[in-house]
């Protein structure tokens, strides 16, 4: 976090409570994430019912040739052979691999932004790089070299600007954790109007468009930070590297909180495996297995992207609410246990899609209420793990490796992600109520999981965080 004196440089008044830099960082995060959800919409139906067709037709992809047969062999290995290797399958594994690789580059952001160019330098670079990937989307044959931009751009961008919000407090500020929840609705407001235009304009007008107004979303983004950049604090000097392991020293319990941390980011892994079926498997099953007519219109079934957004920031207000009173009276839970609670109830959440698996006949469309009920619970999941997370790290990270254990946190992110295409691999092969059983199992296996391992984390992190 910062020193007072750079954040009293930069934010000499509140707003709302809070710094004006946490709002500068709100809405720059906020079309950020418009433009990479509004890609993530179409994503899967874009491979399933276009392009892997189309690529394999003969439609020049770049890459396609060397990617094709790279993915039917890892299906292959998994047990996943003749029909069952469809372009539901091989999108699915693309779509593991893109979103891992997402989330994994943040190591080397971070490890970029400690050691070189700085927080908001690479802040800059990556919004560059992700709005010319969003851009490129809308030509089919860089579709691969599209999805290399944007992996490269969000590795530059995610660490470094989720790390500025605990900046722009002074150290110790109990306003953190809340600020970070403030934060992660400017994320999924974002999310929320992404499904609805990017999807809309996808799935009505053409894939290009769709893709086309991601990358404005991005650069909207790009200005808005740069014209409020004066709202946050100076960033400090990197220090010089004949220094690094006598700071390293100093700092107490500094190789305990990396370990501490190492073991949560081991266990969040679970949960976004789970947690990311809501872009690749229930995207499908909203577009093959639900009704989106109402009143004799029908809805673009990529709205259903914008279910888990919306119950975000109407619930997570209510939720900070709820932590503050259990905190008044000393019960709140711990920042480990409240990821524990998420596990849970990501995993529970599809026992209703079980449900909806035995109830919604072959062939046939069922009611939306099956994923709105299922979203809502994740969703609540969602808030007891992912802002929770990123408050930890902010607060127990050594301060010289605050965005190198961002990166890191993301990176386990990753792993999850890519658990999830190759979990969601199955989801056309083995039966849908097994499916989701699979998942319902490894999101209650990681609950207990962080409960056992809340103890002995306390005393090394601390009984507040």
């Amino acid at each position: 976090m910062a020193n007072a004196s750079q954040v009293a440089n930069s934010n000499s008044k509140d707003w709302l409570g809070h710094p004006r830099g946490l709002f500068i960082l709100f809405f720059t995060e906020m079309w950020e994430r418009f433009s990479f959800y509004g890609m993530r919409a179409l994503l899967v139906l874009y491979m399933t019912k276009y392009l892997i067709a189309a690529a394999d037709g003969g439609m020049t992809v770049l890459g396609w040739e060397t990617i094709r047969p790279f993915i039917v062999s890892v299906l292959e290995k998994a047990g996943i052979t003749g029909e069952g290797v469809s372009s539901q399958a091989i999108a699915s594994q693309i779509y593991g691999f893109y979103t891992s690789f997402v989330y994994i580059t943040p190591i080397l952001g971070g490890l970029l932004a400690d050691t070189w160019l700085g927080k908001r330098k690479s802040v800059y670079l990556g919004g560059v790089l992700m709005a010319i990937g969003h851009f490129l989307m809308a030509i089919e044959s860089y579709f691969f070299i599209a999805l290399f931009f944007i992996v490269l751009g969000n590795g530059c961008f995610k660490p470094n600007i989720s790390t500025q919000v605990g900046a722009v407090y002074p150290e110790g500020d109990k306003r953190v954790d809340g600020a970070y929840t403030i934060f992660y609705m400017g994320i999924n407001i974002g999310a929320f109007f992404a499904a609805l235009v990017c999807g809309t304009l996808g799935q009505k007008f053409g894939w290009h468009y769709g893709f086309g107004a991601a990358g404005v979303g991005m650069m909207v983004g790009l200005v808005v930070y740069h014209f409020g950049r004066g709202y946050l604090p100076a960033e400090e000097r990197m220090a010089p590297k004949s220094s690094a392991q006598g700071e390293s020293q100093d700092e107490p319990d500094f190789w305990k909180r990396v370990i501490a941390l190492l073991v949560v980011f081991a266990l969040n892994m679970a949960f976004w495996a789970i947690y990311e079926q809501q872009g690749n498997t229930l995207q499908l099953w909203a577009s093959d297995k639900t009704n989106w007519s109402f009143l004799g219109f029908t809805i673009p079934d990529t709205w259903y992207q914008s279910f888990n957004p919306f119950f975000i920031f109407v619930f997570a207000p209510l939720l900070d609410r709820f932590w503050a009173m259990q905190a008044r009276k000393n019960k709140e839970p711990t920042s480990v246990t409240k990821m524990g609670i998420g596990c849970f109830l990501v995993g529970i959440a599809f026992v209703v899609m079980i449900a909806a698996s035995k109830v919604v006949p072959e062939g046939e469309k069922g009611s939306v209420m099956w994923l709105a009920s299922t979203t809502w619970i994740f969703t609540m999941g969602e808030l007891y793990l992912s802002p929770i997370g990123l408050a930890l790290v902010s607060k127990v990270a050594p301060k010289r490796l605050v965005s190198t254990m961002m990166g890191l946190f993301f990176g386990s992110i990753a792993l999850g992600n890519y658990a999830a295409g190759f979990i969601g691999s199955f989801y056309s092969v083995i039966g849908y109520d097994r499916f989701f059983a699979i998942l319902v199992v490894l999101g209650v296996a990681a609950a207990f999981a962080f409960f056992i391992a809340n103890r002995p984390l306390r005393k090394i992190i601390g009984t507040k965080s």
